[in-house]
């Protein structure tokens, strides 16, 4: 693939919970970039409504902050997860995989890039050591949007764990 990748960066999380909100200020990042073949997108949490969007794509990074990933950030192969509920908000990413193959028949390549956070307080703004895994998240993976080949996400999906560290 090529030119024609089409590539939707969904970052989730809580911004009014300090360093929840990592992956929603990623995709905010990136979105200003205004990548040719990248849509970003960004809520909450992940509901069964985002299979829709997802099918609609050659490839998806989930962006979402973690307590217990390596520092900086993780990348990562997404493979979907069977076993769907609806009896919760909230859907984890592979979920909401598992659901776009089975509605729409679609399996877009599918990451998750989890950004290193500290402090889940009920306030507004990132901490300042979650401010700098952000920004070499964003170093990570912008030149990978650039680039739209999906052999190379792919490359960097299966060798990094804790990169930029």
């Amino acid at each position: 693939m090529g030119a024609g990748l089409r590539i939707l960066v969904y970052g989730y999380g809580n911004p009014g919970r300090e360093d929840d909100g990592l992956g929603v200020e990623l995709a905010r990042l990136m979105d200003e970039r205004a990548l040719r073949g990248v849509s970003c997108d960004s809520n909450y949490q992940l509901n069964v409504e985002d299979a829709l969007e997802v099918s609609e794509y050659d490839a998806v990074v989930f962006a979402d902050a973690s307590l217990s990933c390596a520092e900086p950030f993780v990348f990562e192969r997404l493979e979907p997860a069977p076993g769907i509920t609806f009896t919760t908000h909230a859907m984890p990413a592979g979920s909401v995989l598992a659901l776009c193959e089975e509605l729409y028949g679609k399996r877009p390549a599918a990451y998750i890039l989890g950004i290193r956070g500290y402090s889940w307080e009920a306030k507004e703004g990132l901490t300042a050591q979650a401010q700098a895994n952000l920004q070499k998240a964003f170093d990570f993976l912008l030149p990978l949007l650039r680039e739209s080949s999906l052999e190379r996400i792919e490359d960097k999906a299966g060798a990094c764990s804790g990169c930029g560290g």
